[in-house]
């Protein structure tokens, strides 16, 4: 078994929904979604700590965090000088998220593409202790997508069974952002290796966690397009997720994959 792997449950008895959970909010610009997913998320997972990670938003998000931090000490705070990217966004939450003693990490959106009412679901099979990721996906039975124009279906479902293929992964849905993660299991990935900065990400952390050992799972949900802005997806975004993994894939035939570098 692999030092990825953590079969133990995470007690319950006397706890609310939630507890031990770490649900990390990357946010920039996201001033008018951020207060009502705020309050969702803490509805669904009551006893979740909820950590924003704000890249210096000029609209304002930042600042409108600390006045939640203030009124909710469920909420915490970080702040990062400049928009350095979604995956390194993320990296940063972790590392806070596994030193404050987390016992589930959950990443996931704040523009409502991701139902906060599917955060039970989602960190269920890492509770009973029967997965150490769980991945949020849209390409399992009983998963779907809402408002998505028939390109970018293509686009995304394309990209996950590219990674799939080329990857060797069993994952549906490896380009979704809704996950959960034993903190172990996290902790036991490094960090130092990820080089993908944005949407690629996704893959690159399922691909290694995967290399590692770990058990994962899929539950449906139903991906929706965001309520309220832009959707962050571009071109670049998509060219850097074709070279990532075809690099990741190319590293490890020479043998400087993920497994050879955690020995």
């Amino acid at each position: 078994m692999s030092e990825a792997t953590d079969t133990s449950t995470i007690p319950t008895a006397g706890r609310p929904v939630g507890a031990g959970a770490w649900v990390i909010l990357p946010t920039y610009n996201e001033a008018e979604n951020l207060p009502p997913i705020s309050a969702a998320i803490l509805e669904a997972l009551p006893g979740a700590t909820l950590l924003v990670v704000d890249d210096s938003s000029p609209d304002g998000t930042g600042e409108l965090a600390e006045q939640l931090a203030t009124a909710d000490p469920r909420i915490r705070v970080k702040h990062r000088k400049a928009k350095q990217g979604l995956g390194k966004a993320y990296l940063d939450g972790f590392g806070e998220a596994i030193s404050g003693g987390a016992e589930i990490v959950v990443q996931m959106d704040a523009d409502w593409s991701h139902d906060p009412q599917s955060l039970p679901s989602l960190v269920a099979p890492i509770v009973d202790g029967a997965a150490d990721l769980v991945i949020g996906s849209r390409y399992t039975a009983g998963g779907g997508v809402e408002d998505w124009g028939i390109v970018r279906r293509i686009i995304s479902r394309g990209g996950s069974l590219f990674a799939k293929v080329v990857l060797g992964l069993k994952p549906n849905d490896l380009t979704g952002g809704f996950k959960a993660w034993r903190a172990s299991t996290l902790a036991s990935v490094p960090f130092d290796g990820v080089r993908a900065g944005g949407y690629v990400f996704q893959i690159e952390m399922t691909y290694r966690a995967s290399r590692l050992g770990a058990r994962v799972a899929e539950v449906p949900i139903t991906f929706k397009d965001r309520r309220i802005g832009q959707s962050k997806m571009s071109r670049r975004i998509l060219v850097e997720a074709l070279f990532v993994v075809i690099g990741l894939r190319w590293d490890e035939l020479r043998g400087r994959g993920p497994v050879q570098q955690a020995k």
